[in-house]
């Protein structure tokens, strides 16, 4: 069960800190597809009334690939809130099994056909996301690049563990990047994909999170419920309202222990962040974080996180990678074009960088305000 006093006012946190099962603690990592390979309802029922909620509120808690799954109902029935979870469940398997960029199956598949050069049969469930994260990679004008799965691997990113070993050579980072994978290779008509470039390898790990939990918050759209938030670790989607009143997410502060900010929610918003601060490889006393500028191939530096609100959890994943990327000089630019309204960065000196519209909707903790640089209106 979570500890509900490391959660903001009984809310959510945005990029929490590890979470405690038992006597277990899981590291908060990338739902898809970085991590382990099965899925264990950990809690299909938890009435937590005790703790001082609700009783119509009831949680779920999901072990997806490495990670908690929070899912949060409120005002539900006891037979809603079951099918919700047996429902959801199956469909995280379906994705884990269909999304997977290294372990055998669909995408798999269609990687091999790529660097082989045939044309690739692409299942139903792949379609829109390969064309959706197509949209997002030219918006972003190629600094959300699902295209560079080899590039991750090179890293050794592409991996269920944190990876122990050497940086690439500078020649092999040069020859990747000189091919330039992009999802402007790819051609996809009447369900097969051609690609121009053998060199593109699909990984869609800054993106697939948010998209599964969309998926997650119209499953349980579809039985009817309308309050309700999807947490996957820290990342998360609300819809409606907690009783009277908004959702409450807190935001992990990047460069230590506990809480940056709150943002209050309602109606249907997600919360992603993305950071330097959880996955990267260390090697000799370095850390080389697992978020790569798809024009260098090395790792992005000098900003530690960025996050977004948007009304969509996969525009909102894959933008907050992009405005890593972007940096503090280009993010106001690549925000604006890729339609999103609410940013907020921190650079590696604690410097927040956002826009006044973010501006408006952040609540720094009391005696901890940062400095501040507030962006021209989106």
């Amino acid at each position: 069960m979570i500890d509900t006093n490391k959660l903001l006012s009984e809310d959510k946190m945005v990029n929490s800190l590890p979470v405690k099962v038992g006597e277990s603690s899981f590291n908060l990592l990338a739902l898809f597809p970085r991590a382990a390979t099965f899925l264990v309802v950990l809690s299909l029922l938890l009435l937590i009334s005790a703790c001082g909620r609700s009783p119509t509120s009831q949680q779920h808690q999901l072990y997806v690939f490495g990670t908690i799954v929070d899912i949060t109902l409120w005002d539900v029935t006891d037979q809603q809130s079951q099918q919700a979870a047996s429902l959801i469940t199956t469909d995280f398997q379906r994705m884990h099994h269909e999304w997977h960029a290294w372990e055998p199956g669909p995408l798999m598949d269609i990687n091999r056909a790529i660097a082989e050069g045939e044309p690739v049969s692409v299942i139903p469930s792949l379609i829109p996301i390969i064309e959706h994260s197509t949209t997002l990679y030219h918006s972003s004008e190629g600094l959300f690049n699902p295209a560079i799965g080899r590039l991750l691997n090179l890293w050794g990113f592409q991996s269920s563990e944190r990876p122990h070993r050497p940086p690439p050579s500078a020649a092999e980072i040069e020859a990747l990047i000189t091919a330039a994978p992009g999802m402007g290779d790819v051609s996809l008509k009447d369900g097969v994909l051609v690609s121009s470039n053998p060199v593109v390898q699909f990984d869609f790990g800054a993106f697939a999170k948010g998209y599964a939990i969309d998926l997650a918050i119209a499953r349980l759209r579809s039985l009817g419920i309308v309050n309700a938030i999807v947490n996957g670790g820290g990342d998360l989607r609300a819809i409606g309202r907690k009783g009277e009143r908004p959702w409450r997410v807190g935001v992990r502060h990047p460069q230590g222990e506990g809480v940056l900010a709150s943002i209050e929610i309602e109606g249907d918003e997600s919360v992603f962040t993305s950071g330097n601060y959880e996955r990267f490889n260390e090697y000799e006393g370095v850390k080389y974080n697992h978020i790569l500028d798809p024009r260098s191939g090395w790792p992005v530096t000098g900003i530690t996180s960025a996050t977004v609100i948007h009304d969509n959890g996969a525009v909102a994943d894959a933008a907050a990678t992009a405005m890593v990327v972007a940096g503090a000089g280009e993010w106001h630019r690549i925000a604006k074009k890729m339609g999103i309204q609410y940013v907020m960065l921190v650079d590696e000196a604690g410097v927040v960088y956002m826009n006044p519209a973010m501006q408006k909707r952040v609540r720094f903790q009391p005696g901890t305000e940062p400095e501040i640089m507030i962006s021209e209106v989106l």
